[in-house]
């Protein structure tokens, strides 16, 4: 059975081959949801140090984990080199109040390949065989300020001599329910080593709650080499190992002894495993049974040598319970589900794609895929407490108080497993763009799910993220719908309808709650760019007034825009939503026009800026050229002849602005003959004489263009930083192209001059956009002040292919993404391991933030799959 079958079976419900994935996050600690604290503070109130020992509430985690689509089972990988204090079952690295740019995680795994169906996936993860420096990792960081790099693991010499283990985890599933896996365990050092190897299973606890019928207590079962888990409604599981093993079992119980010096549920609680392992305690059930289990190997193996662990983990009935086969149909599964996945990916990836672009772009899916996490969070419970529990009183008026609605139970797409555990409302939808292309059906699911009731707020905001779902993310939703639909091959109108019913409520949000002055300019606040501004953009403003915003302006424009082209396409089906495009068309020229009228453009400068409206009127345009006034370019698409000669009312309401309100000419007014002769016409907030200097602006390598792409910030603050005088205080931006040295959002986020993969893929689409217009009759200088004249079309290309130089290996074979890190760059261990890093530093592309991701930065693939088409 090919892949493709696969998802043609789970999206029609016939076999449930989603059911079962990598949906075991990385991460449950220091988050949201698990915090019970006073004032919010997740990091210390549960830190990674309870982690072993400590129940989650919500989720769980682990280390290559997967487990069902409702968190039921989990199953993961705990190692121990025979030298750290703990079992390493999970990653290490440090919150928010640790790190010198906030939040930063210090092992190195990768996700080098899934299909969709997770029917075949690889992981790899490097662990050292000294004894894990957490202590060293945690003081050095804490030590270092803002203006200093990051301490690293491979920063320790840890990794000396090779001193290490290479651990590669193969999953091939025999059916929905049933994987089979090879655990490859590489000494890479030179002197023989002993590593211990626990493959883990157990319950996710639901039971010690207090909740009326989940009170129900599951049990595994270890003997020999098998663990037999038995559950109300999971059924039977079963986890059965190669070679001799020890089972060992224990309970998914907090240790409350160790924690709070308090009689616990179980003699045997969650670290009982560790404790025995590492402490050699009498901490694991003699009986052999509990709700944790794992099997227990102890591997010794030869210098540069290698072995191999069996697995298989599978739903079996009760009676007779069978052996499960870990011989010659282990490997024809095995060898069956890796060659479905090349010629899966042979089918996605173009042939034309150039072998290291190839590998880049599966591996970006490989991450999307393994980012997928089982997310549950009910906020009403979360806030009232548990039976038995009550929280701190300041809760009901606290963080995220007044989204009580709020349920989630469901499989979603997160940013990065570790550093971003949880959904965000713009994140995912860049991330549903690269989903679309291998598993639009999935895709759709995605953006259909933030718009449901139990997510959508009821007076239509889209939850931005856990740590604040009020908080306003740019309102891309009807834009990736777009591309999900036209990547899906423009079918599927069921999926239209249902996304524009729904963001008709939240662009109504948008135009309540975002406008204040009613003049369709726009505020929005960060708006998802944290420290692009002189100042906390989401915050009280320094002094009294309405920052009014070219982003937020852009963002709705292109928002109005998105709707009419989805009402467009509906129409032409079904004419009721001819209606909703006038509307839209109407809405969007508003918009537009209003960017003019109210002082966002800035003739002189050529550019859209962010301006200060004080209360006596006075307008302080914010000088600072960033990725903020190059955004209104995304605003911009075409209707064509044919398409207004099939919707009569919109043509004439086209009409009626051409002449009724001339001065919309530039923004609704450009018509010209498109390559196959029909005639097409222009909706964008800037006509061709504004498009032209602004890209001259953007193409500047002494501005914006930098060799991988385009930054966020003018290059040209580096020796002239916008400084303006505000309630007594200097408020400055100058260029920084690495991580921030500003205390704005925690300092764990720069937009101040590093290359972010979103921004830089709508300004290429809308490159594209134009190229389609204006044809090859535009010619643009660039670079600016080259002398070369180029098409839009060749400056997108271009530009996609400085974004893709960034994984590639240049003429000295050295990856942009991992800077000055020679063991990144010239090892044949780590050269060719991949990551996809949160943004890149403006100058030399080096890779920054969280260097696991994937979400929005897997587009990279999209820009491979588009540039390589035949």
């Amino acid at each position: 059975m090919s892949e493709r079958e696969r998802l043609a079976q789970a999206d029609s419900g016939e076999q449930p081959w989603r059911a079962w994935g990598p949906y075991l996050s990385e991460r449950a600690w220091g988050t949201v949801r698990e915090d019970y604290s006073e004032h919010g503070t997740a990091w210390d109130y549960f830190p990674h140090d309870h982690a072993r020992s400590r129940v989650y509430r919500w989720n769980e985690d682990g280390m290559a984990g997967v487990c069902d689509d409702r968190q039921t089972f989990c199953f993961a990988l705990a190692l121990w080199n025979g030298k750290d204090s703990i079992l390493k079952e999970r990653m290490f690295g440090l919150g928010g109040d640790g790190g010198n740019h906030g939040e930063d995680v210090k092992d190195y795994w990768w996700y080098e390949d899934s299909t969709p169906t997770h029917s075949w996936m690889r992981w790899r993860y490097h662990y050292p065989q000294a004894a894990f420096p957490y202590e060293d990792l945690t003081r050095t960081n804490r030590a270092r300020r803002r203006d200093e790099s990051e301490y690293e693991l491979v920063d320790t010499g840890v990794f000396d001599e090779d001193r290490f283990w290479a651990v590669t985890v193969e999953y091939a599933k025999a059916s929905p329910t049933d994987y089979c896996m090879v655990v490859t365990l590489a000494n890479r050092g030179p002197d023989e080593a002993t590593l211990h190897v626990l493959p883990t299973l157990w319950f996710r606890n639901t039971w010690s709650w207090g909740i009326p019928g989940r009170d129900h207590l599951p049990t595994i079962f270890g003997s020999g080499n098998r663990l037999t888990g038995q559950h109300r409604g999971l059924g039977q599981i079963v986890l059965e190992g190669s070679g001799e093993p020890t089972a060992l079992c224990c309970d998914n119980e907090t240790n409350t002894q160790r924690l709070w010096g308090l009689e616990g549920r179980s003699p045997y609680p969650k670290d009982g495993i560790n404790d025995h392992v590492v402490d050699g305690a009498d901490t694991v059930n003699p009986d052999g049974e509990g709700t944790k289990a794992a099997l227990h190997y102890t591997v010794t193996v030869p210098a540069r040598s290698q072995t191999t662990i069996r697995l298989r983990l599978a739903l079996t009935p009760p009676v007779p319970s069978p052996v499960l086969d870990l011989g010659e149909g282990f490997d024809t599964v095995l060898r069956l589900r890796a060659a479905e996945a090349d010629e899966f990916f042979g089918e996605v990836i173009p042939a034309a794609a150039p072998r290291e672009a190839a590998n880049v772009a599966r591996q970006a899916i490989a991450g999307l895929m393994w980012g997928k996490q089982f997310y549950h969070f009910d906020v009403e419970q979360w806030l009232c407490g548990d039976p038995g529990s009550t929280p701190p009183a300041g809760r009901r008026h606290g963080r995220n108080s007044a989204w009580w609605h709020m349920n989630s139970f469901d499989v979603i797409s997160m940013p990065d497993p570790w550093e971003y555990p949880w959904y965000a409302a713009w994140d995912l939808a860049f991330h549903c763009v690269s989903i679309a292309r291998v598993d639009p059906g999935f895709a759709k699911s995605q953006l259909l799910l933030l718009l449901r009731e139990w997510y959508m707020h009821p007076n239509g905001q889209i939850p931005a993220y856990e740590w604040a779902f009020g908080d306003v993310n740019p309102p891309v939703h009807a834009w990736a719908a777009l591309r999900v639909f036209e990547i899906d091959g423009g079918w599927d109108h069921d999926f239209l309808a249902r996304v524009l019913h729904k963001l008709l409520l939240n662009f109504t949000w948008w135009v309540n709650r975002k406008d204040i002055n009613g003049n369709n300019v726009f505020e929005g606040g960060f708006l998802g760019l944290d420290n692009v501004g002189p100042f906390d953009r989401s915050a009280a403003l320094p002094v009294a007034g309405v920052l009014e915003q070219s982003d937020g302006t852009g963002w709705m424009a292109m928002y109005a825009l998105n709707l009419l082209d989805m009402a467009v396409r509906l129409a032409i089906h079904d004419h009721t939503y001819e209606d909703v495009a006038t509307k839209f068309f109407e809405h969007y020229a508003y918009i537009g026009m209003a960017a003019y009228q109210q002082g966002l453009w800035n003739d002189e400068d050529s550019f859209f800026y962010d301006v200060l409206r004080l209360p006596d009127g006075v307008k302080l345009p914010l000088k600072v050229r960033s990725v903020v006034g190059l955004l209104p370019l995304a605003a911009t698409s075409t209707l064509t002849a044919v398409t207004l000669s099939r919707l009569p009312e919109l043509a004439a309401r086209v009409r009626w602005f051409q002449n009724r309100r001339p001065r919309y000419a530039e923004i609704v007014g450009a018509r010209r003959l498109s390559g196959d002769g029909r005639q097409q016409r222009l909706l964008a907030m800037v006509g061709q004489e504004q498009l032209l200097r602004i890209l001259a602006r953007m193409l500047d390598e002494e501005e914006f263009l930098s060799p991988y792409g385009l930054r966020t910030l003018s290059r040209s603050h580096l020796e002239k930083p916008f400084t303006i005088w505000l309630g007594g205080s200097d408020f400055t931006v100058g260029y920084e192209p690495a991580e921030s040295t500003s205390g704005l959002f925690g300092g764990n986020s720069n937009w101040r001059g590093p290359i972010w993969m979103p921004t830089n893929y709508l300004l290429i689409e809308a490159i594209r956009e134009f190229a389609t217009f204006y044809g090859d009759d535009l010619l643009v200088e660039y670079p600016t002040r080259s002398g070369r004249k180029v098409t839009l079309t060749e400056v997108a290309d271009d530009l996609s292919h400085r974004l893709i130089s960034l994984f590639l290996p240049d003429r000295s074979g050295r990856r942009p993404i991992y800077g000055r890190c020679e063991l990144f760059q010239t090892h044949p261990d780590w050269k060719d391991l991949i990551v996809f890093p949160e943004y890149f530093h403006g100058d030399n592309g080096a890779g920054l933030g969280a260097w696991h991701q994937t979400g929005w930065t897997a587009l990279v693939s999209d820009l491979i799959l588009t540039v390589y088409r035949s």
